[in-house]
């Protein structure tokens, strides 16, 4: 499922077991990469480690030292905060684990050894510093051009709320029916998880939907690509990754992911989180530019706030209403299981 991306960038060798770092993150939702690692890579990480955050993923508080005890070999900076930046309030922490012995992962917009402290004390102990972000040099511009094989891509009604979690489902739901499947990563945690991918939101505009070509290229006929979406079409400020990652992808199913207790957009107060309805006619119209055949083929809903009952109670009403299967993949079951027939139909 997890096959490298071999275009340009190679699978990519991380030292591990990791350590996560959370930083002094408040929000759930910026830590997704922590979760997403302990969620599917979890036997690479060893522990967690904050400096001053009030999240946590559950995972064995440790400090940099006891870590390395306990095998680790990088801390990872498991925060996804708004910008990728490393604030100042962070770097004592990060030179701690250079100064232990770990190398340091990020897959933050800021370079690390752009962050002088960090720069000088990997230089002086011989720690690597190791940036996910980075993008193949000299990716073509979208062409457009019909690629053989099938493609499924998760779009999302916000940020932070699933389209990971459900591409990484599906793709591993996919595989259990016997289907020849690969997991297309767009995001950082995605490419630690895959070993490899394209890093969709550091790719300069004019080039995000060529760049989308390349990550799932010409396929057998009967082969699935299963790509992780990013941002939403309708956010703010993330619409424009979201839209070249939707015309490269020219996916023949969509997946729509949508958290329904979420009232406004993530770190954007004042703007609402659209419907799955608007979601699925905005998505379908501008997909049919590069795939006519496009089609939605089912939600998913991340009832992690819901109790069991309540959550698909919800989801069945919902896939009633909607006319299509409504499942989080996350609790899986009977739901999901249509859901995963309903894309493969």
């Amino acid at each position: 499922m997890n096959a490298p991306f071999g275009h340009a960038t190679g699978a990519l060798a991380l030292p591990q077991p990791y350590l996560l770092f959370l930083g002094d993150t408040t929000e759930p939702g910026f830590a997704k990469t922590a979760f997403g690692l302990r969620d599917w890579a979890g036997e690479k990480c060893v522990g967690e480690f904050a400096c001053g955050a009030t999240v946590t993923t559950g995972l064995p508080r440790l400090t940099p030292v006891e870590a390395v005890a306990k095998g680790a070999r990088a801390l990872v900076i498991g925060v996804a905060n708004s910008g990728g930046m490393i604030p100042p309030s962070w770097r004592a922490s990060l030179v701690e684990a250079l100064e232990a012995g770990l190398d340091i992962v990020s897959g933050m917009h800021v370079r690390l050894a752009d962050v002088p402290e960090l720069n000088e004390t990997a230089t002086l102990l011989g720690r690597r510093l190791i940036d996910i972000r980075t993008p193949p040099a000299e990716i073509p511009i979208g062409t457009g051009r019909k690629r053989s094989g099938k493609r499924l891509l998760t779009v999302g009604t916000d940020c932070a709320l699933g389209k990971k979690y459900t591409a990484l489902a599906l793709a591993r739901g996919f595989a259990q029916k016997g289907v020849d499947v690969d997991f297309r990563a767009t995001g950082q945690t995605g490419i630690m998880i895959a070993g490899g991918g394209m890093p969709m939101d550091a790719v300069i505009s004019d080039f995000e939907a060529g760049a989308a070509e390349i990550l799932s290229p010409d396929a057998a006929p009967d082969h699935w690509d299963v790509i992780e979406g990013q941002g939403s079409l309708a956010h703010p400020g993330f619409a424009a990754v979201s839209l070249g990652l939707l015309h490269g992808s020219q996916p023949d199913v969509i997946v729509v992911c949508h958290q329904p207790d979420r009232i406004d957009v993530l770190g954007t107060p004042g703007y609402k989180v659209p419907s799955v309805e608007e979601m699925i006619a905005l998505t379908l119209m501008l997909g049919k530019r590069t795939n006519p055949a496009i089609a939605c083929k089912g939600v998913s809903f991340n009832t992690a706030n819901f109790g069991e009952i309540e959550a698909l109670d919800l989801m069945a009403r919902e896939s009633e209403r909607l006319g299509l299967p409504v499942a989080d993949p996350m609790r899986g079951g009977a739901a999901f299981e249509r859901l995963v027939d309903s894309c493969l139909a």
